[in-house]
Protein backbone atom coordinates (compact mmCIF):
# COMPACT_ATOMS: atom_id res chain seq x y z
CA UNK A 1 0.00 0.00 0.00
CA UNK A 2 1.19 3.45 -1.43
CA UNK A 3 1.76 6.29 1.98
CA UNK A 4 2.21 9.79 1.95
CA UNK A 5 3.35 12.04 4.59
CA UNK A 6 1.25 14.49 6.23
CA UNK A 7 1.32 17.33 8.85
CA UNK A 8 -1.28 17.65 11.70
CA UNK A 9 -2.40 19.36 14.54
CA UNK A 10 -3.39 17.73 17.42
CA UNK A 11 -4.17 18.81 20.88
CA UNK A 12 -1.61 18.19 23.97
CA UNK A 13 -3.62 16.19 25.70
CA UNK A 14 -4.79 13.83 22.88
CA UNK A 15 -1.36 13.61 21.85
CA UNK A 16 -0.33 12.32 25.22
CA UNK A 17 -3.29 9.71 24.99
CA UNK A 18 -1.90 8.71 21.89
CA UNK A 19 1.76 8.43 23.09
CA UNK A 20 0.26 6.04 26.24
CA UNK A 21 -1.14 3.92 23.37
CA UNK A 22 2.00 3.71 21.75
CA UNK A 23 3.83 2.83 25.09
CA UNK A 24 1.55 0.63 25.90
CA UNK A 25 2.18 -1.08 22.75
CA UNK A 26 -1.16 -1.00 21.58
CA UNK A 27 -0.18 0.46 18.36
CA UNK A 28 3.85 0.30 16.96
CA UNK A 29 4.04 4.14 16.23
CA UNK A 30 1.52 7.16 16.21
CA UNK A 31 1.43 7.15 12.58
CA UNK A 32 0.27 3.21 12.71
CA UNK A 33 -2.29 4.80 15.56
CA UNK A 34 -3.72 7.76 13.65
CA UNK A 35 -3.95 5.29 10.10
CA UNK A 36 -6.39 3.10 12.18
CA UNK A 37 -8.34 5.61 13.62
CA UNK A 38 -9.07 7.88 10.43
CA UNK A 39 -9.79 4.29 8.73
CA UNK A 40 -12.33 3.07 11.20
CA UNK A 41 -13.75 7.07 11.29
CA UNK A 42 -14.38 6.46 7.37
CA UNK A 43 -15.62 3.47 8.01
CA UNK A 44 -18.42 4.87 10.50
CA UNK A 45 -19.31 7.04 8.36
CA UNK A 46 -19.97 5.20 5.16
CA UNK A 47 -22.24 2.81 7.17
CA UNK A 48 -24.01 5.68 8.64
CA UNK A 49 -24.58 7.32 5.34
CA UNK A 50 -25.71 3.61 4.32
CA UNK A 51 -27.92 3.69 6.99
CA UNK A 52 -29.79 6.69 5.91
CA UNK A 53 -29.79 5.83 2.46
CA UNK A 54 -31.71 2.56 3.41
CA UNK A 55 -33.74 4.41 5.58
CA UNK A 56 -35.40 6.50 3.01
CA UNK A 57 -36.60 3.37 1.00
CA UNK A 58 -39.95 1.93 1.02
CA UNK A 59 -40.44 -1.25 2.86
CA UNK A 60 -43.37 -2.50 1.72
CA UNK A 61 -42.47 -1.69 -2.33
CA UNK A 62 -38.95 -3.25 -1.90
CA UNK A 63 -41.47 -6.40 -0.75
CA UNK A 64 -43.47 -5.68 -3.86
CA UNK A 65 -40.59 -5.48 -5.79
CA UNK A 66 -38.58 -8.50 -4.33
CA UNK A 67 -42.42 -10.41 -4.82
CA UNK A 68 -42.54 -9.76 -8.19
CA UNK A 69 -39.10 -10.67 -9.39
CA UNK A 70 -39.86 -13.98 -7.59
CA UNK A 71 -43.01 -14.77 -9.45
CA UNK A 72 -41.35 -14.34 -12.72
CA UNK A 73 -38.62 -16.32 -12.05
CA UNK A 74 -41.03 -19.02 -10.33
CA UNK A 75 -41.94 -20.04 -14.37
CA UNK A 76 -38.22 -20.64 -14.82
CA UNK A 77 -37.48 -22.81 -12.76
CA UNK A 78 -37.39 -26.66 -13.34
CA UNK A 79 -40.33 -28.88 -11.78
CA UNK A 80 -39.37 -31.40 -8.78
Amino acid sequence: MATSKIAITIDQKLLHRLDSLVKSQRFTNRSRAIQEAVAEKLMRIERSRLALECAKLDPKFEQEMAEESFAAEMDEWPEY
